[in-house]
């Protein structure tokens, strides 16, 4: 926060980092407090960032987010049969975080990339004209801890 200047202007950008700092990619209640009341915000302020923005989490997510784009030129372009590659590569369900901790999957309303589609977001990389082998591939990736530093998918 004092890198920010308890600017409560700047109130999304310290709970990004709050969230980027947690290991587990989610602003905790206790943080929230914290931040309510060194800054000077009503707890509710907090709360109704945490709750309206979905890059938000109140509860513990994997190291790693895959969010599926289910927007309307993902889904023509098989949005659903994606979901379905992540769900099969990682062994859980949209909404779910894997047993280790390391996957959580999600599905986004919109990567931008429309012209790669269909996508997926990866922490702050996107991975486009996905199949079944890239999918497995993203996954296997993210359990081994080898993401960082690999190229986003885009031919």
């Amino acid at each position: 926060m004092d890198s920010y200047g308890n600017d409560p202007r700047q109130l999304v950008a310290i709970l990004l980092d709050i969230q980027n700092a947690s290991g587990r990619n989610y602003v905790d209640m206790q943080w929230a407090k914290l931040v309510s009341r060194l800054m000077d915000v009503p707890l509710s302020k907090v709360f109704d960032i945490l709750t309206f923005y979905s890059m938000f989490s109140t509860r513990p997510r994997g190291r790693y987010l895959i969010e599926i784009c289910h927007s309307s030129p993902c889904r023509f372009c098989g949005a659903q049969d994606v979901v379905g590659w992540f769900e099969a590569a990682a062994g859980i369900k949209i909404g779910q975080t894997s047993a280790d901790g390391d996957i959580t999957l999600e599905r986004a309303n919109c990567v931008g990339p429309c012209e790669i589609g269909p996508t997926v977001k990866i922490g702050d990389e996107v991975f486009g004209n996905l199949d079944a082998e890239k999918a497995k591939a993203l996954v296997r990736r993210c359990r081994e801890g080898s993401l960082n530093g690999v190229l986003p998918c885009r031919n």
